[in-house]
């Protein structure tokens, strides 16, 4: 058991549950004053030398920026402040045994407080224990049973060695901020003056034996602990998994490294076109638990439940109010996102009446009566964004099948090189907005109605009819019009997936790897791991715009590059 594992259960048992027991892991955030990172550039830095701590910083980010630069600079002027302050001695020193794991950053042989011979003598077998912190909180610190319990494991696991004086080296943060009337050089002398104006503290712990008591005591009730109970204090704004406790947003939580098995998929993107009259809105009202959003009121020979998108008018008085129809679209999918319903299928009907409803409500919001009143391309872009994020959103609920319909348009030709025409067919909505949305979807598929009356939807696609998808396997691309078939279709495309996948798995090529015990590896352990004393990064939602073309699995594995070499540098690992 480590120090950090157990205060990770008192300052909030939720927290330990999602870290330990579900071993939930979260991209570390990369705002520059990441306590992590800091706090393992100072031992580096206590250890080594300035440039080396700083080197490995930099070399934990991607690309570096002004506020790294900053970062630096404290460190480059704290860090030889805080060496003076200590003595030579042995880091990163290692105890554990059945119960305990942790690491003294620095174990320093203790001295005769009078000098003999002109010099102060080494005492044999007894030390003085030192741990560094970047931080400001130093009362909380002072009270940590850490210390006390690193002399007492490293006293029983050691016998005949003593620890005689225990000490935390505090190095102050410097948090000021620039300010706006200011430049950057500006700001760098004022931080600059800030860091003279700085001092390191050596604080001296008195050892009591009580902490270690606590701590086992601690350790029992957490190892017997049933239920984990958020504890919601200031400390949340500093916790990794913040927006996941309090909002639910786990869209920065790492999924499991095993390989998925594709021929479990369960949803379905459905992009359905044809004429009018053919048979789309019908064929879907035998899909499970369907809800139509409708733009268009016919809904009146299908059973399924429905709600109609358009504008809301409310009269008040002599003042009369309008909702507009894309506003109310988006509140809907807003309640679809919650998931307190019941339905399986949601289906929009029309794809492109839902374009013209955004386009009329950013006219209003934007004051214009036409893309173009915006500037060359500005307009069209304001509007193409909310539009596709909007339907991003629709195409990243939690339902089993999502389908949204269009009427077909035959307006266009196509001119061939001998100068022949030929009817374009193609989904009534702008091509470019027509490729995204088809990026999306797992198919599209179009609705024909035969000479003979009969209905059949098309997947094929050619140069002038537009079609197809990312669907494997498929045996034939035409089938009746009904939502059976088109599972059919679902259920041996899925069949198709799994059995290419089990015969294109990259065994031969790939390498093995051993997992190391976490005993066995201090590059894990957290138990002296800097607090996090900065303020959480931003997280950022941007979602890549999905590209039109298949991005199935390849069909024979790839030759694999040689391993990459790693650029962080870890102090200790978590038990």
């Amino acid at each position: 058991m480590s120090h950090s594992k157990v205060e990770c259960f008192e300052s909030c048992p939720y927290r330990y549950d999602l870290r330990y027991n579900q071993e939930i892991r979260t991209i570390p955030p990369d705002n520059a004053d990441n306590a992590l990172f800091l706090g393992t550039a100072l031992h580096t830095g206590l250890e080594k030398d300035v440039q080396t701590a700083i080197h490995e910083y930099f070399m934990e980010y991607p690309v570096i920026s002004d506020a790294h630069i900053n970062e630096a600079m404290k460190l480059e002027v704290m860090i030889p402040k805080a060496a003076a302050m200590i003595p030579s001695g042995e880091h990163e020193v290692k105890i554990e045994d059945d119960d305990f794991i942790g690491f003294i950053d620095l174990l320093a042989p203790a001295k005769t407080e009078q000098k003999l011979g002109g010099e102060h003598q080494v005492i044999p077998n007894v030390y003085d224990l030192y741990d560094f912190k970047y931080s400001n909180n130093v009362s909380k610190y002072k009270d940590s049973p850490q210390l006390h319990l690193y002399k007492y494991f490293f006293e029983k696991n050691n016998p005949g060695k003593i620890i005689r004086n225990m000490f935390f080296l505090f190095v102050p943060k410097v948090n000021i901020k620039q300010s706006k009337k200011e430049d950057l050089f500006q700001f760098r002398q004022r931080l600059q003056e800030e860091l003279d104006k700085k001092e390191p503290q050596l604080v001296h712990i008195e050892y009591d034996p009580e902490k270690v008591i606590n701590f086992l005591l601690s350790t029992k009730g957490m190892l017997e602990a049933k239920d984990f109970p958020k504890n919601t204090s200031w400390l949340c704004n500093y916790c990794e998994y913040k927006d996941y406790c309090q909002k639910g947003i786990d869209f920065m939580n790492l999924p499991s490294s095993e390989r998925r098995n594709i021929s479990e998929t369960k949803k379905r993107k459905i992009w359905i076109y044809g004429a009018a009259f053919s048979g789309k809105t019908t064929m879907l009202d035998d899909a499970p638990n369907p809800l139509n959003l409708n733009t268009d009121g016919n809904i009146q020979f299908v059973t399924m439940p429905y709600v109609s998108i358009k504008d809301e008018v409310t009269v008040n008085g002599r003042m009369t109010n309008r909702k507009f129809a894309w506003e109310v679209f988006k509140d809907t999918i807003a309640e679809l996102e919650k998931k307190q319903n019941d339905f399986k299928t949601i289906i929009i009907d029309l794809l492109e009446d839902t374009r013209e409803m955004c386009r009329v409500f950013m006219y209003d919001s934007l004051g214009i009566q036409h893309e173009s009143d915006s500037g060359f391309g500005k307009g069209w872009d304001i509007i193409k964004t909310e539009y596709l994020s909007t339907m991003r959103r629709f195409f990243n609920l939690d339902y089993e099948n999502l389908v949204v319909v269009s009427h077909e348009d035959i307006s266009k030709d196509i001119t061939k090189k001998n100068g022949q025409n030929i009817t374009r067919i193609a989904p009534n909505i702008q091509d470019a907005i027509a490729n995204k949305i088809a990026g999306m979807v797992d198919i599209v598929a179009r609705v024909v109605v035969e000479d003979d009356d009969s209905r059949t939807l098309n997947f094929k696609q050619n140069e002038v009819i537009f079609g197809g998808g990312r669907l494997k396997g498929i045996s034939q691309t035409t089938i009746p019009l009904s939502w059976d078939a088109l599972m059919d279709v679902y259920d041996q495309a899925n069949q198709a997936a799994g059995s290419t996948q089990e015969a294109t798995q990259p065994t031969s090529r790939r390498r093995s790897t051993k997992s190391t015990p976490d005993t066995e590896n201090p590059a894990t352990d957290d138990s002296d791991k800097p607090q996090q004393d900065s303020e959480p990064a931003q997280e950022s939602n941007e979602t890549a715009e999905p590209s039109a073309e298949s991005d199935t699995q390849q069909d024979a594995p790839q030759e694999e590059a040689p391993a990459p070499k790693t650029r962080v540098r870890k102090r200790r690992g978590e038990n």
